[in-house]
């Protein structure tokens, strides 16, 4: 006799309880753009909905996620002036510094991660300092910014570190500088795979980190290592990572699960611009069923094996929830 799965779908009541994963609120950490000023609120082009934010108007912007039951952020920085250090990153008055101390001020029960890198704030618009020999970015110099770079968000009241360069030992320098400064019980998200992607497109436009020569091929990870995309994850939780990320999601699913079975950490995944906006633009001009395939697709990266995600999106799921 054949096994009738169906009997279990006829009703929407019993389709909810056999439901083996769920979408919810506070799964979602939210993306906001900050930079200096007042009263700016500038949508970017290539990511409707999305928008650079003064720090008054990502204040309000908090008012709105917090309704909405999402009270995570992470932040970046989009400083005014760049150079070839990322000084804005390693200034305690710096942008995200200073928007972090103005958004714990004013929402106390939001949980504020960083993004601590350095494409924001420099010139040439790449991760950290330039290896002008090889024409990359010098490893070992960048750590030693970056640790820097931690303290200035720790001490602003960050309450998660999330490095998104791609450096290798970035996990071990971070957690030496900030157990070495008292903020031993401060988490850190790693990046921990983060593949050189065209997915990213968008992001740079809202970021305003495009960079000026070359792309980040050689310290992202190339898209067609499996083996190299755990052991970069492994590599990060065996240095202290607390949190372990892929990015991009949407096409990485198999990495999301290789990486979920490897480890016991919670897992995010970061839903990124390019992704984004794919179903944004696909929607408006008609060619798809904007809210379902979006609650699909976050749907999928549930049952991939992700815990966390970082998503643009984030704001119309929590509404239709």
């Amino acid at each position: 006799m054949f096994q009738r799965f169906r009997r279990n779908r006829l009703n929407s009541h019993l389709r909810a309880l056999v439901r083996e994963y769920h979408v919810r609120a506070d799964d979602f950490i939210y993306p906001l753009f900050v930079r200096s000023g007042e009263g700016i609120k500038t949508e970017v082009a290539s990511m409707p909905g999305v928008f650079q934010m003064s720090i008054d108007e990502a204040i309000r912007e908090c008012d709105t996620l917090k309704a909405l039951g999402i009270y995570s952020i992470i932040l970046f920085g989009i400083p005014d002036v760049k150079d070839s250090v990322g000084s804005d990153a390693l200034d305690e008055n710096g942008i995200i510094a200073t928007a972090v101390k103005a958004i714990k001020r004013a929402h106390p029960e939001m949980f504020v991660v960083t993004d601590l890198c350095f494409c924001e704030y420099t010139d040439h618009g790449h991760c950290g300092i330039i290896d002008h020999v090889h024409e990359t970015v010098d490893n070992d110099a960048t750590l030693a910014i970056s640790g820097q770079q931690a303290i200035i968000h720790a001490q602003a009241g960050a309450d998660m570190i999330a490095p998104s360069g791609m450096m290798d030992g970035i996990i071990e320098t971070l957690r030496t500088a900030l157990d070495g400064n008292g903020f031993e019980n401060l988490p850190v998200m790693s990046y921990s795979t983060k593949f050189a992607s065209g997915y990213y497109g968008p992001f740079r436009d809202v970021a305003e980190s495009t960079p000026s020569f070359g792309d980040r091929a050689t310290y992202q990870m190339d898209p067609a290592n499996r083996r190299e995309a755990i052991a970069e994850s492994i590599a990060d939780e065996m240095q202290g990572a607390d949190i372990l990320m892929v990015k991009p999601a949407l096409a990485y699913l198999d990495i999301i699960r290789d990486i979920r079975e490897a480890t016991s950490l919670p897992l995010a995944v970061y839903n990124v611009s390019g992704e984004y906006a794919m179903l944004k633009h696909a929607g408006a001009a008609g060619l798809i069923d904007y809210e379902r395939v979006m609650m699909e697709t976050m749907l999928g990266f549930k049952r991939a094996g992700a815990d966390i995600i970082i998503s643009y999106h984030a704001k119309e799921v929590a509404g239709l929830l």
